[in-house]
């Protein structure tokens, strides 16, 4: 995976299932994601991305199987093994009355660590590129990607294990977009699991160590990025999609 990172499962699903009444959101996913390790979920609205990452998270309990996080099985203490993860969904949610810093504060506070000092708090949002003169602004007043960065430190300095985005890159633009893939590839290099739900193919070629291919809540492959052009992805995933209808 190209780092020094000793590499264990953080996360894994055991034939995990949920369904809403008679609709299957997510039929017996087995996946594993490692530290240091990014794998993306990539498939259109409606194919089992989020309903995983919710699963994980403790929000939805599975009819059948099991997620587990760090050796935890979720359902059994789901706030428990939250203090393993970090979540960064498509629309951060944050007090947009509060300060960069006020936000980042009282999230922190929610973790039961220690108060963060200014330098530990410097150092974590330069390690994410985050423009330090926002940092005393109003919430309410940051892009889209200045806020997924914010979120981003909450799960650094929470020291979660496994970082888990539904849809970041989602109206970003190209820039925020290649800015975002570069921090989540160097905190994977520094050992912290992701997994990232995403229906941009050419955005998951170029962060993902994995790419799972999700449709109708199964998933129906696991490529490697690295041994396919974008344009062979994007014929695998288009595929699966048809196959699927």
């Amino acid at each position: 995976m190209g780092n020094n990172i000793c590499s264990s499962t953080v996360l894994t699903a055991k034939s995990l299932s949920k369904s809403f009444d008679s609709n299957v959101a997510l039929k017996s996913l087995d996946l594993q994601v490692s530290s240091g390790e990014i794998v993306c979920l990539l498939g259109s609205n409606g194919a089992g991305k989020t309903t995983t990452i919710n699963l994980f998270m403790g929000f939805l309990s599975p009819d059948s199987g099991e997620a587990i996080v760090n050796g935890m099985v979720v359902a059994n203490d789901p706030a428990a093994a939250r203090n393993y993860l970090g979540y960064v969904d498509e629309i951060v949610t944050l007090y947009p009355s509060l300060s960069g810093r006020e936000n980042l504060d009282f999230f922190h506070a929610l973790s039961k660590q220690p108060s963060l000092s200014d330098e530990e708090c410097n150092r974590i949002l330069s390690s994410l590129d985050f423009p330090m003169k926002a940092l005393n602004s109003r919430l309410s007043t940051y892009s889209k990607g200045m806020r997924q960065k914010l979120g981003l430190a909450i799960a650094v300095a929470k020291n979660a294990k496994a970082i888990l985005l539904d849809e970041p890159l989602s109206g970003l633009d190209p820039k925020a977009a290649n800015d975002l893939v570069a921090v989540l590839k160097s905190l994977a290099k520094n050992g912290t699991a992701i997994l990232l739900s995403t229906h941009d193919i050419f955005r998951a070629k170029s962060v993902g160590n994995r790419i799972g291919i999700m449709t109708g809540g199964q998933l129906v492959d696991i490529v490697d990025p690295n041994t396919l052009s974008s344009q062979d992805l994007e014929a695998v995933y288009l595929k699966h999609i048809a196959e699927g209808q």
